[in-house]
């Protein structure tokens, strides 16, 4: 078999006759526009910075938090003024709350508000509270905040799995533009030869040595191209149109190619001398899938969801300590309020039927089971997928090979029967059909080689690989 430069010779040579750019659209220009400014990748980014304010928002619940409160009595027996702040602060183990605080007052207070009393330079506390049961490992708060940044992990791999998808069509509508102007490039070529063998003759029939039926018989194939040729040029201005989705401006407007941006004759002879792919790669392309890493996410959410469940179904326990001291000198109080107290303290509580945190457990427990299903299905069809790609492109390589062979041998007998036709050895019937079957050949080269680069973008999808797609550093 043929290596595959025999159909980088083929192509340069016979595929694509040379032709002036001035604006050369390329591959990477196609895929760098899409990636920046297709719409479902802009709505991917915002439904991702949604993602962001919510885990944010989560957090909120560990904010540290002020408050102060203070009163003075104006008028009445009593001429107390009084006035304290405390600082709180939310922390993840044990599900604890610390807090520190500061109050000092003045005057007299009644009995029922004896606890206003402070000495004269105030008073400090200090206090934890924290769980011993429910709680400890995990909390409303925690949970909110993780499953915010697995909220957050989903909507980047949602984002990733609709980068691909985009670059992946991308991809395809590129390679279709550029088949369909070098397929008109073929038949445009095939039409000039019958009008300018139409000259020829006209001058032969002039002088007596053509029957005037060449004429009519060659004007039939001129009709017949050009119906060719004017079907190429409407499969050029569809593929130029579905290219135009994805290829656009610096403002996000669609932009419409022109058939002479179409790349010149050594970029398209350019086929990559890829190594063949086998199932190896298989494992590999699993763990970069998003729609996996997207199921081992949503199972760390329902596990998440699982052990709030679990959580809510334990009694409370919860234990707190404070210290408080007196500063400065004795005040209204009395020596009372200038000593140091430490204070222990515990709450308790059982919830008795818990019938709603049970339901929520099954519920979390049958999703779970549902969603471990769903994985192994899902890897079951990306490893058959994955093979199917390999088997496309392995073999659009080996048709590749075949159709540039055919190619070759078809010029072969063009140009041979051309000659005889010349010298007349050849009929004009003859030469007609080896034209044809030649342009045939080219149209399949064609064809066979948009296949090899539709079955490289599928795998490069199938593989995640975020170069070839033009996505890395995005």
């Amino acid at each position: 078999m043929r290596s595959v430069s025999l159909l980088a010779v083929v192509v340069l040579l016979v595929v694509a006759p040379a032709r002036s750019q001035e604006q050369v659209l390329t591959l990477e220009a196609v895929l760098e526009a899409s990636a920046t400014h297709f719409p479902s990748i802009l709505q991917g980014l915002a439904a991702r910075r949604a993602a962001e304010g919510t885990a944010t928002e989560a957090l909120g619940s560990f904010d540290v938090v002020f408050d102060a409160t203070g009163f003075s009595r104006l008028s009445g027996f009593y001429d107390g003024t009084a006035a304290q702040g405390t600082v709180k602060q939310r922390v993840r183990p044990l599900g604890a709350d610390l807090y520190a605080g500061y109050k000092i007052s003045d005057g007299t207070f009644p009995i029922y508000e004896d606890e206003n009393f402070t000495n004269l330079g105030g008073a400090v506390k200090v206090g934890l509270m924290f769980s011993l049961l429910r709680d400890r490992a995990i909390d409303s708060e925690r949970y909110a905040e993780l499953d915010a940044q697995l909220g957050l992990r989903a909507a980047d791999l949602d984002l990733l799995l609709t980068r691909i998808g985009v670059q992946q069509r991308a991809q395809l509508a590129y390679w279709r533009w550029v088949t369909e102007v070098r397929k008109l490039d073929v038949y445009e070529d095939l039409l000039g030869i019958s009008q300018t063998r139409q000259d020829a003759l006209e001058r032969q029939v002039e002088r007596g040595a053509r029957a005037a039926i060449f004429l009519t018989e060659n004007l039939q194939n001129i009709m017949r191209r050009q119906s060719l040729v004017r079907s190429a040029q409407r499969d050029v201005a569809v593929a130029a149109n579905e290219l135009a989705l994805y290829y656009r401006g610096s403002a996000g407007e669609i932009v419409v190619p022109r058939a002479s941006q179409v790349p010149g004759a050594e970029e398209l002879a350019r086929v990559e001398a890829l190594a063949r792919v086998d199932e190896t790669a298989i494992p590999e392309a699993l763990e970069r899938r998003p729609e996996l890493a997207l199921l081992r996410n949503a199972i760390s959410r329902e596990r998440n969801r699982i052990a709030l469940a679990e959580n809510n179904l334990k009694p409370r326990i919860d234990l707190g300590m404070e210290v408080q001291s007196g500063l400065g000198g004795i005040g209204e109080g009395g020596v009372s309020r200038d000593s140091t107290d430490t204070v222990v303290g515990f709450t308790f509580n059982v919830p008795l039927q818990r019938r709603a945190e049970k339901g929520r457990l099954a519920r979390s427990q049958a999703q779970l089971s549902a969603r471990l299903e769903e994985q192994r299905l899902t890897e079951d069809r990306i490893q058959l997928e994955i093979r199917n790609v390999l088997v496309d492109l392995n073999a659009a390589r080996d048709l590749l090979n075949i159709a540039a062979q055919e190619v070759e041998q078809a010029e072969i007998m063009r140009s041979s029967e051309q000659r005889r036709f010349e010298s007349g050895a050849s009929d004009f019937f003859l030469v007609n059909v080896r034209e044809e079957v030649a342009a045939d050949a080219r149209i399949k080269l064609l064809e066979a080689e948009l296949a090899t680069r539709l079955a490289r973008a599928n795998f490069d999808a199938a593989s995640v690989d975020l170069d070839r797609l033009g996505l890395t550093g995005l």
